[in-house]
């Protein structure tokens, strides 16, 4: 899946418009990829559950941007 160029990706409202400062996510089979827009080669790939729940910490607090307990 290295670089996948084939995946249909997504990019938060919050990242702006302009310039290589947003996270990307696509869905996958298995799950989802995540790439940033200034390291397009570098691809996460995760399993829907996985997901979910870190979606869910961050929405409810649970989880912080700049980790736990920060």
């Amino acid at each position: 899946m290295h670089n996948a160029p084939e995946l249909r990706r997504l990019k938060s409202s919050f990242s702006g418009d302009g310039g290589n400062n947003c996270v990307e996510v696509a869905a996958t089979p298995a799950g989802a990829a995540l790439r940033e827009s200034d390291a397009p080669a570098d691809i996460l790939t995760t399993g829907q559950g996985p997901l979910l729940s870190l979606v869910r910490g961050l929405r409810t607090g649970a989880v912080s941007p700049r980790g736990p307990h920060e």
